[in-house]
């Protein structure tokens, strides 16, 4: 598995704009996340076109198959390649060889699918193909271990994990944390669900226990976010933001604990079923 970087993209580009306040105009440089088409191809057949952040592609292509149940472990994934294009519109594409069975599964349920920041399912043919039956993620007793600071220990430590968001305000977060609430990994993108397949992806990479930590993100608690969690066994989801009612009540089937509205001093306990 490889990558090919432009000038290592940073993730960000500097801008100059002019800044107003309080009547008076300054002319400087601000920095803007980046966002491109970046295209994951699968044995030569294009899947899916997402919006996402040219950085960590490897890990959120590894992810994002995992996530969406287009592979069930990371060995049906022989190679990933990335290749970045510079022009007029840079974008991405990431060739995945996976084994002719997983392929041949693919191509059955295949749909046409434009992702876009917002929302991770837009594109989809019909309600059906949502997926809205997780499956129930097993109970090996982390939750029991979880410290009871931890979330105020995962929210106070995630800024320092944002360097992007702080250069640009625009990106959004994914940690991974343990039972002490001490972030392990963390990565950004200008896409919620995209940040969270790359943190599975790297994940993967490292031959992690999915089932032995807890996500933290950033962003609200979305539905295509809860059911990435589920598929991969993750026992908690906490947010920043408040949760959607499809995302809690996919968390209630599959048995994950949601958290929401963390901050250093309190949160709000959803529950599992």
């Amino acid at each position: 598995m490889n990558e090919h970087n432009l000038n290592d993209e940073p993730g960000e580009i500097p801008c100059q704009v002019s800044r107003y306040r309080s009547g008076t105009v300054e002319t400087c440089t601000d920095h803007v996340g980046q966002e491109w088409p970046v295209a994951l191809i699968f044995n030569g057949i294009s899947h899916a076109v997402m919006m996402a952040t040219p950085r960590d592609l490897e890990a959120f292509a590894l992810g994002f198959s995992i996530s969406e149940g287009i592979a069930t472990s990371r060995s049906e994934i022989q190679d990933i390649e990335v290749v970045l294009h510079a022009g007029e519109i840079p974008h991405a594409e990431v060739h995945l060889t996976v084994l002719q069975q997983t392929f041949a599964m693919l191509k059955e349920k295949r749909r046409a699918l434009t992702g876009r920041t917002g929302c991770g399912v837009c594109g989809i043919e019909s309600i059906a193909l949502l997926d809205l039956a997780p499956e129930r993620v097993p109970d090996t007793g982390f939750l029991a271990r979880l410290a009871p600071d931890a979330l105020a220990r995962a929210a106070r430590g995630l800024p320092a994990h944002q360097t992007l968001t702080r250069l640009t305000g625009g990106l959004h977060a994914a940690a991974w944390c343990d039972a002490s609430g001490t972030i392990r990994y963390a990565f950004e993108d200008v896409g919620r669900h995209n940040a969270l397949d790359k943190l599975i992806g790297q994940l993967m990479l490292r031959r992690m226990d999915l089932q032995d930590g807890f996500v933290f993100l950033s962003s609200r608690a979305s539905y295509e976010l809860v059911r990435k969690a589920a598929r991969v066994g993750m026992p908690m989801v906490a947010t920043i933001s408040a949760p959607s009612s499809l995302a809690l009540a996919l968390a209630r089937q599959a048995g994950v604990r949601l958290v929401s509205f963390c901050r250093d001093d309190s949160y709000v306990d959803y529950g599992t079923a």
